[in-house]
């Protein structure tokens, strides 16, 4: 039954895909927000992005956290629409559509240094572009990523993302593993979200409600002395974005492994909470970021 239904959501995403492949970049962006509007949430339910966002903003009112939950499947639904274009988007090349680079001395200063870099990010605006700037920027950039459950999907979202977003793309859990450390073990930088949960996490405040979060970055932070560096997406208008690489965060190393691996990724959670405070609506609140 699941395989039949994966196949059915198979041949849904590929109509849609060549449907925009023929529609051009911006109306298949429209038209994704469209269809995110109206059908995304019949696919996760409303309650759990509620109860996210009342975590997150205790405060807010009824028709404020609807209109947050509206703007959400928007976005995702032009994530959707954009994917297949997503070749036509680039922070360098001014004939394509354009993403503004905010803090372009941070680049040099970056690839300047003797260290391992860990970006690291949510699920912001289009997520997918932030590899693809790295990768622009001249960085060789080996992006983490989970595979889709989806087995006939899933072939086609990989060949998308190494031939247009960056071609090192390391699987996450054990099967990377092995990849991971070659890549940084030899300075090359990673990019991985650390906004959902996986294996090798612990419990560490998020919105100051526990929350299971990786401890990747942290390891190789201590284990390879990288640099773990925030990068952020913000969607400003339809199809025009900014791009934003913000200086490393200050890593205390006390000797004490158990306690500077949590304070690390203590760190690295608050750094999501002030991205999320900009654009709130941007973020994924459908996921069960506090089962």
């Amino acid at each position: 039954m699941k395989i039949l239904k994966y196949f059915l959501e198979f041949i849904l995403v590929i109509f849609f895909f060549l449907v925009f492949k023929i529609i051009g970049l911006k109306l298949s962006s429209d038209l994704g927000e469209i269809i995110g509007k109206y059908f995304g949430p019949l696919f996760r339910k409303k309650i759990i992005a509620k109860k996210n966002i009342l975590i997150a903003f205790p405060d807010l009112n009824e028709k404020t956290i609807n209109e947050m939950i509206d703007r959400m499947w928007r976005n995702i639904g032009r994530i959707f629409g954009e994917y297949i274009h997503i070749n036509k988007f680039s922070v360098i090349d001014e004939k394509k559509n354009k993403i503004v680079f905010v803090n372009k001395n941070n680049v040099e200063i970056l690839k300047k240094n003797n260290k391992p870099i860990v970006f690291f990010s949510g699920h912001f605006a289009n997520f997918e572009l932030m590899a693809k700037c790295l990768k622009e920027l001249g960085f060789n950039i080996g992006a983490i990523y989970r595979p889709l459950n989806n087995i006939f999907l899933n072939p086609i979202m990989e060949f998308i993302r190494k031939k247009y977003i960056c071609p090192i793309q390391i699987e996450k859990g054990s099967t990377g593993t092995k990849k991971l450390i070659k890549h940084i073990a030899a300075n090359n930088p990673l990019a991985l979200m650390i906004d959902q949960r996986l294996s090798s996490s612990i419990r560490v405040p998020f919105f100051n409600q526990p929350a299971t979060t990786t401890t990747t970055p942290a390891q190789l932070a201590l284990k390879y002395d990288a640099l773990l560096v925030p990068v952020f997406l913000k969607r400003l208008k339809k199809t025009h974005f900014e791009f934003f690489i913000e200086e490393p965060l200050v890593v205390k190393n006390t000797n004490d492994y158990e306690k500077d691996i949590f304070n690390i990724t203590k760190i690295m959670n608050k750094k999501i909470e002030e991205f999320i405070k900009i654009d709130p609506a941007s973020w994924l609140w459908s996921h069960d970021r506090w089962k």
